[in-house]
């Protein structure tokens, strides 16, 4: 898909994919459908893993096929996820919004939060583009 290698696919199904880039330092996902709960902790959680193992600071997030996340998802990931991916050197973040009006306005908020936190932030319609940006950071 795209012109970087070597990957690593650690998720692969009709649900969501995952992926590592070791050598550009991307753990890269993209959601299918709406995703919730286990399979969404299961996502991220996997992609935290990768992104410790390969010393990431970059995060691909294809959300085109979602929408908007569940409160409970939304305090799982900033209670927990998030400040283990941010003390594993978390810095640069290409987001594709979610094709659905309101899953967009909840990414947003997140992409407010990320930018607090002092995470580069960059939106994105096209996955090939939001890697090409990546790849230059």
């Amino acid at each position: 898909m795209f012109c970087v290698s070597p990957i690593n696919i650690i998720i692969d199904n009709s649900d969501v994919t995952l992926r590592v880039y070791p050598d550009k330092k991307i753990v890269h996902h993209e959601i299918h459908q709406f995703i919730y709960g286990e399979t969404y902790r299961e996502l991220m959680l996997k992609g935290a893993d990768a992104f410790e193992k390969h010393h990431c600071t970059k995060w691909l997030s294809d959300d085109r096929g979602s929408s908007a996340l569940r409160r409970e998802d939304i305090e799982w990931a900033t209670s927990f996820w998030e400040p283990r991916i941010m003390k594993a050197g978390w810095k640069y973040w290409a987001l594709i919004l979610p094709e659905k009006v309101i899953g967009q306005l909840y990414m947003k908020r997140l992409v407010e939060r990320g930018d607090q936190q002092g995470i580069t932030v960059q939106l994105f319609s096209d996955p090939a583009k939001a890697m090409a940006w990546l790849g230059r950071q």
